[in-house]
């Protein structure tokens, strides 16, 4: 397939999602989206403002008030979300070249995005829908209590850019299957995709006003509907700083609830008794790689047993070095270049502090492209002081840092040594200790690995929460569909 040709007759519409038609933003203000593979600008659009987010947030309410999706029946909102996911898989193509061309997604990335996970994840939520059952208190001669879960009416939703196609999902998904109407506010780097899709959930039966996508920017857009005193519930993810000011804005307005995911720095912790290293190397480079680095997730801290350090630093050297950034338009391109200017000039001084320090190393010192193309290499770091910014700070690029250890509590601290708490993987054949760490570290999910390849994921079925810094709220498997259900007790008496 000729992507360049198909993307060279894209016509842009980044005007906002209303009520089931496109309409002009009010706002006058413009901004450049600049492709970052190329630094040429795509378009032009709106900054986007308050008056966008009311006119959708209203008829959000409206719509939600009416009752034409909140009292559909569960299974009928599963059926309806089972055809959006065909229309995902079918319409693959589209929304992979939007979040190639818009954030330099490589394209058969963006298209496994769409085709796998996008799909399975919102075939899960829809399986979900009819099985958010509550309980019931033991009944006595003349009283009965009942919980029951009802939708928390117009959610209010914020993505960034890393994951256009799938984080829009991670929205609608469990806030639609839970009776829900939304206003998402995607990312103004990569907009085009979830606007595609709230047309595609029209097409799949959602009625006009439950999806409501709304572009622009954090300062304009994010900060209206967070302040909107309509939006029942909020969910956000992103940065830590920028989910602080959200929690600031939605308690100015009604005090509204909402789930953050934050940032991350999360740690592969490997002891002295796992015998693969080739394997745990394969496993830390590909998750410093994966989408450039440019995950909430990314294990970017190797924590290493003294013994095996070096020897399994060097092996990660090895690997990481043959990852070289090309165009993602190619299809045979797997890692491309970081999302945007800013974020490239970001990593860039972050590389640039490391190799200034005193107690750090330069295992690896990629190239960062100046101009023409927002491509930066990995880079490996070696470091001994813990209060290091590369060590505490989350960089969002292919930037990994190591620290070794001696015992198992050194171990630990490491670990637990900043303020984030998404996620962790231990490496041990020991099943005691791995057992222990995973108490231990304060992260949401923490995986324990042996070597060899990582067992199949079972999708969204199970939940799990972000600790510390890293937020708090859960939108995978049934927790998602509680926490954007309000909990309401019933309560029956008399003769």
């Amino acid at each position: 397939m000729n992507w360049q040709e198909r993307a060279a007759a894209i016509r842009w519409n980044v005007r906002p999602l209303i009520d089931g038609k496109h309409r002009a933003s009010t706002a006058s203000d413009l901004f450049n989206k600049v492709n970052p593979a190329t630094e040429k600008i795509l378009y032009q659009t709106p900054v986007g403002d308050s008056q966008d987010i009311d006119a959708a947030v209203k008829i959000a309410r409206r719509r939600f008030d009416d009752g034409c999706w909140s009292d559909m029946s569960q299974t009928g909102r599963a059926a309806v979300l089972m055809k959006f996911a065909d229309l995902i898989v079918q319409r693959k193509e589209e929304l992979a070249l939007f979040d190639c061309l818009e954030m330099g997604k490589p394209i058969q990335a963006a298209l496994h995005d769409a085709e796998n996970t996008a799909s399975s994840l919102l075939r899960c939520w829809a399986s979900f829908a009819d099985k958010l059952v509550g309980e019931s208190a033991p009944m006595t001669a003349s009283t009965m209590l009942i919980n029951t879960y009802e939708p928390r009416g117009v959610v209010g939703a914020i993505i960034p850019w890393n994951f256009p196609t799938v984080n829009a999902i991670y929205k609608l998904g469990p806030a639609l299957a839970a009776g829900n109407a939304v206003v998402l506010k995607p990312s103004e780097l990569s907009p085009s995709s979830a606007l595609r899709l709230g047309e595609l959930a029209l097409e799949a039966g959602v009625p006009e006003g439950i999806v409501n996508i709304v572009p622009g920017l954090g300062r304009t857009v994010g900060m209206a509907l967070a302040l909107h005193p309509e939006v029942d519930f909020l969910s956000f993810t992103g940065s830590t700083t920028t989910g602080r000011k959200v929690m600031e804005l939605c308690g100015r307005s009604n005090g509204k609830p909402l789930l953050l995911e934050c940032g991350g720095k999360s740690p592969h912790v490997v002891f002295d008794d796992v015998e693969n290293l080739d394997a745990v190397a394969d496993a830390v480079v590909q998750l410093v790689v994966w989408n450039q680095g440019q995950v909430c997730g990314a294990h970017t801290r190797l924590i290493a047993h003294d013994s095996i350090k070096s020897e399994l630093l060097d092996k990660i050297v090895m690997r990481a070095c043959q990852h070289h950034p090309a165009d993602p338009l190619k299809e045979d391109t797997t890692f491309g270049p970081l999302a945007s200017p800013k974020q490239r000039d970001r990593v860039k001084a972050y590389i640039d502090d490391g190799v200034r320090r005193e107690g750090v190393r330069v295992a690896l010192r990629g190239p960062v492209s100046e101009t023409g193309g927002c491509y930066v290499a990995p880079s490996v770091f070696d470091c001994s002081d813990s209060r290091d910014p590369i060590i505490q700070e989350e960089i969002f690029g292919p930037v990994l840092c190591t620290q070794g250890f001696s015992t198992e509590d050194e171990a630990l601290a490491l670990a637990n040594g900043t303020d984030y708490g998404l996620a962790a993987t231990v490496w041990t054949r020991n099943a005691g200790l791995g057992r222990r760490m995973a108490r231990a570290i304060k992260a949401g999910a923490v995986l324990i690995r042996t070597s060899g390849q990582e067992g199949i994921s079972s999708g969204c079925t199970l939940s799990y929460e972000p600790q510390k810094a890293s937020g708090f709220g859960t939108e995978v498997g049934l927790g998602g569909l509680r926490a954007y259900s309000s909990l309401k007790l019933l309560s029956f008496s008399g003769g």
